[in-house]
């Protein structure tokens, strides 16, 4: 049904799920609970990551058991978290976006208020604060402060909790950033790139134990994340110009690579030394090429973000908004003397 312009923005609830078939009737039953009164229309985008197991199966038949408000995105096999959670944004229909983890750790009862919340404040996106995080301190809790101060140092953009899959998004919004890699991890800081960073917050979320299923990360992760978390900072800072960030490197290592030399120079023909043996001319004409394959890399880089760009509909840039209100046409100057 078409939805009045005076209703509540329409939700889409967005939930990648691997290998929780043990979960699926029960965090059903808990998302239906905690939206029993919810005032926005909402639709339930449930992604089976190419599981093993019959989660599949248990999402079709509670397809049947709940109602044709349910929709499945079974993808081929399984592509990974950033992968799925991008389907379901992709098949969104609703304003506002909502995703969350399929393994009962994140409560749906908060998602209400978390949706309130995005429109009182007028943010962009909303995103939970694990404050009271039930997960053990080595293998998950200090690997993410540590990733959190970080992301927070480099992008503007200071959040508690990067990691926290409940989140609200306008959809406008994030339907402009696509997610690759591990990069669901680090999703407010490419938002940071289409948005300003004052349009993102964050609020506290309750956060449970896992009591059904097995965890599907161990700290085998860290190394993605790491490789990810360099990729980001690349593309946010430099995706429009990448020659600047190969160029800065190139001038680096040829300036180092020409004092080294020249130092040599200053001893073989002022000194009379000899200096084939010394490492440093070794070090000096390594840094001499490595200058020159940066530099090269730099230009070919350049030329490909051009290609890109001018290729696609992609833009260097994102327009809020364009005010045409004072001038409701062209109008060509008055010339003196023109009939």
């Amino acid at each position: 049904m078409p939805i009045a312009a005076s209703s509540p923005a329409p939700v889409s609830i967005v939930i990648p799920l691997y290998n929780e078939a043990e979960v699926v009737t029960l965090l059903l039953e808990r998302v239906h609970a905690a939206l029993r009164s919810f005032a926005h229309p909402w639709e339930l985008i449930l992604v089976d990551d190419g599981s093993a197991d019959d989660t599949l199966k248990r999402i079709r038949a509670a397809m049947a058991d709940f109602g044709d408000h349910i929709r499945l995105v079974a993808l081929m096999r399984n592509f990974g978290q950033t992968a799925a959670m991008q389907a379901g944004i992709d098949q969104a229909q609703g304003d506002l976006i909502v995703t969350l983890d399929g393994d009962l750790q994140n409560d749906p009862k908060d998602i209400p208020r978390m949706v309130r919340e995005l429109e009182e404040r007028d943010l962009d996106l909303l995103v939970g604060w694990r404050k009271k995080r039930k997960d053990a301190l080595l293998l998950r809790k200090l690997p993410s402060r540590i990733a959190n101060w970080l992301i927070g140092k480099v992008t503007g953009v200071a959040l508690h909790d990067y990691g926290c899959s409940l989140k609200v998004y306008r959809g406008r919004v994030i339907r402009k950033v696509r997610l690759y890699g591990e990069m669901h991890r680090f999703i407010p800081a490419w938002v940071a790139s289409v948005t300003p960073p004052a349009r993102i917050g964050e609020t506290e979320v309750t956060h449970h134990a896992r009591a059904l299923g097995q965890s599907k990360y161990g700290i085998g992760r860290t190394f993605r994340v790491i490789i990810d978390l360099l990729t980001m900072l690349f593309f946010i800072k430099y995706r429009a110009r990448p020659g600047h960030f190969f160029g800065a490197l190139g001038l680096l290592s040829g300036g180092l690579g020409s004092l080294a030399l020249g130092y040599l120079a200053v001893l073989k023909f002022v000194w009379g030394e000899d200096i084939g043996g010394r490492p440093l001319l070794l070090v000096g004409v390594v840094l001499i090429i490595a200058a020159a394959q940066f530099m090269t890399t730099g230009v070919i880089a350049e030329l490909l973000v051009r290609t890109y760009y001018e290729s696609s509909d992609r833009r260097a840039y994102e327009v809020a908004a364009i005010d045409t209100a004072a001038r409701p046409g062209f109008k060509l100057p008055e010339v003196a003397g023109a009939p």
